[in-house]
């Protein structure tokens, strides 16, 4: 059983077993019908995964690699706020008119600020600081500006990187506040997984250990039993992850960079509803 699918499983099973609902709230979400989408959930759950022993994808359901490539791109390489730069269409539902999601994600890594050595955006500060101070214990990334939530269509889920050489490791923590368990769990771990062995081989560092803490862990009522679908699946080895190695610069790396190699994994026939 790959590390990804063990940890995928105890987190549901955990949540669905111990976990707290809150049908008595007031809760935000929406169903495409309008009913309120609770959840159950745990608070807390933090993941650890090894990327030097294997590459963290699911393969008791499928998890769409190239387009969590291609949403991280849009992000962190493109800096990209505009819904028209991006190949897939799973954040029309909080754009507006003009393809905008206000101030969030990329927009924020592409704020620049003046230090000594420069002027950098978050994305160049961290390129820099791994190369030139390593040592350094700021070497972070923050989408969570309090100042501008208000013009953001939706907060930052996963919203804070902290990076942290040791030796010749670049080990990373994803800070997540809020986490949809069946539609965006292994997704986020798969971006942020590929994210550190970008710095990394750019920055002549081996990719260690990312460490993913999630404050609130949910499972939305109608996803129930599609997870316990899900999680009695037979699991699979994890594939290779295969990385272009000529790339050496971060702005250089494409969809097209990355391959997975022997990506076995269980079809999933049911579609997910999504709450928004």
């Amino acid at each position: 059983m790959s590390r990804a699918d063990e940890l995928f499983i105890n987190n549901c099973n955990e949540i669905i077993q111990t976990g707290v609902w809150d049908t008595e709230l007031s809760v935000r979400p929406r169903w495409e019908d309008g009913a309120p989408a609770h959840t159950v959930k745990k608070f807390g759950i933090v993941n650890r995964y090894d990327l030097q022993k294997e590459f963290p994808i699911l393969t008791i359901r499928r998890t769409a690699f190239k387009s969590c490539i291609d949403e991280l791109l849009w992000i962190w390489q493109k800096k990209s706020n505009n819904v028209r730069d991006l190949n897939s269409h799973i954040w029309d539902s909080w754009a507006d008119e003009s393809g905008s999601i206000g101030k969030a994600y990329g927009y924020q890594l592409a704020q620049k600020a003046k230090y000594k050595e420069g002027e950098f955006d978050q994305v160049d500060r961290v390129l820099y600081d791994l190369k030139h101070n390593p040592a350094s214990r700021r070497i972070m990334t923050n989408l969570y500006n309090f100042q501008d939530l208000h013009e953001m269509h939706l907060y930052p889920c996963a919203y804070s990187m902290t990076f942290n050489v040791s030796g010749d490791t670049l080990n990373g923590i994803l800070n997540q506040r809020s986490n949809d368990m069946l539609t965006a769990n292994n997704w986020n771990v798969v971006q942020y997984a590929v994210l550190l062995i970008m710095f990394a081989q750019v920055s002549g560092l081996k990719a260690g250990e990312l460490v993913h803490v999630i404050a609130d862990a949910h499972l939305y009522d109608r996803h129930l039993p599609i997870v316990k679908e899900v999680v009695a699946n037979d699991p699979k080895p994890a594939p290779k992850l295969i990385v272009d190695p000529s790339v050496k610069n971060f702005y250089d790396f494409t969809v097209e960079s990355f391959k997975l190699e022997n990506y076995e994994y269980t079809p999933l026939n049911t579609k997910i509803p999504v709450a928004i």
